[in-house]
């Protein structure tokens, strides 16, 4: 195994995914293509896409073909490296995708294929593409899965069980728990023109109509918490609708909108939150598949408020009434009742912050990329290792 050449096909290795590369890379003879300039409509460009890890990876160029990203040069870089044993791909692409899976299979070699998705996707051109996808799903030597919320899915779709793996999904905690001075802080606090003990209401991401923020503005506005402030981090379509609903509320003076905030500035942020809240909701395009914000606030120790429809909820690692609270989809009302609690309960916020700061430090890249090191000796020696 530790000798196995495996070829990940990705359109690029994402900040937060580096350390779990790394991992892999000391469990195998990684080679990486990537391919995209970070055009992608789920992805803040202000994040680029290069990295810094350490294990090897080839840029291919492509273009766009509207929200299709073309890399003629797959098929030959594929076919070209012979001494490949493997073939793992992502589910989010239309082009490099179907290649890949074409390739593995015109040269007889192992494809896996990797998912967070965790139900059936209801757009026009997903419904199209469903058998294909079905195929995938039933054709794939392994499946790589966030966590057990797509396990369950994929069963529910007549994947067989021994060929699904779990690679629970983690961030560098080492880097999401390193201190922060407080003079960063406090400087952080008065650039937002926030007050000193006032209580902050944290959400980090893209500013979509996937993530459910028009929710959460409402909800804010029927806590009627005048101590209370609201933080908004993050671009988007939704930025400008989201400002006029805010004024339209009555909570205006009460809402910031910080914009893009890069990871390392993150920090500060949540040191000054009193909890975070991931309010996204389901659409035809598909439910939030985990949201990697909750590991980095629970590595702050920040307890969460998340709705049903974000995957860290439905893959176990917030647990209601243990790191966080969870509420219904689209319900302002819950949603209101969840921030009365957290805001006016410090004993609670303290413990569900202290559990939150203990649970996600066994959700590591390790464990992550032995996800993947199981499915690859499974396709190769033909034997299912045992989940940590």
């Amino acid at each position: 195994m530790s000798m196995a050449r495996v070829v990940f096909v990705s359109n690029f290795i994402a900040h937060y995914r580096v350390k779990m590369f790394e991992a892999l890379a000391s469990m195998c003879d990684l080679h990486c293509y990537l391919y995209s300039d970070g055009g992608e409509w789920y992805w803040q460009r202000a994040h680029g896409v290069a990295h810094s890890g350490k294990f090897h990876c080839e840029y291919l160029p492509g273009f766009w073909l509207g929200h299709v990203r073309i890399v003629p040069s797959l098929v030959r870089a594929l076919l070209a490296d012979r001494g490949n044993q493997v073939y793992i791909k992502c589910i989010n692409d239309k082009f490099a995708l179907p290649v890949t899976w074409l390739v593995a299979r015109c040269t007889g070699r192992p494809f896996i294929l990797w998912t967070g998705v965790w139900m059936r996707l209801g757009t026009p051109v997903q419904k199209l593409l469903w058998p294909l996808t079905q195929r995938l799903y039933r054709n794939a030597d392994a499946l790589v899965v966030y966590g057990e919320h797509v396990r369950q899915y994929l069963l529910r779709e007549d994947v067989e069980a021994r060929r699904i793996f779990l690679a629970p999904q983690a961030v560098d905690n080492h880097f999401y728990r390193q201190p922060v001075d407080r003079a960063v802080v406090a400087s952080t606090r008065q650039r937002l023109e926030i007050a000193e003990g006032a209580k902050v209401v944290l959400y980090l991401g893209r500013l979509e109509p996937e993530k459910g923020v028009e929710v959460l503005v409402d909800a804010f506005a029927k806590l009627r918490e005048p101590d209370a402030v609201l933080v908004l981090c993050g671009a988007g379509s939704a930025a400008a609708p989201l400002r006029a609903g805010a004024e339209t509320l009555g909570i205006g003076g009460q809402v910031r909108f910080a914009g893009y905030v890069p990871p390392q500035e993150a920090l500060a942020y949540y040191d000054l939150a009193w909890t975070f809240v991931l309010p996204s909701v389901t659409t035809p395009g598909g439910r939030e598949t985990w949201g990697l914000v909750a590991n980095e606030a629970f590595n702050r120790k920040v307890p969460l408020i998340a709705s049903e429809a974000v995957g860290a909820v439905a893959g176990g690692l917030v647990v209601d009434g243990r790191n966080g609270l969870v509420v219904p989809e689209r319900d302002p009302e819950a949603l209101a009742a969840a921030l009365r609690r957290m805001l006016c309960d410090p004993g609670l916020r303290e413990r569900l912050g202290a559990n939150a700061y203990q649970d996600v430090e066994h959700w590591t890249q390790e464990r992550m990329a032995e996800g993947f090191r199981n499915a690859i000796r499974f396709v190769l020696e033909g034997e299912r290792p045992e989940e940590g």
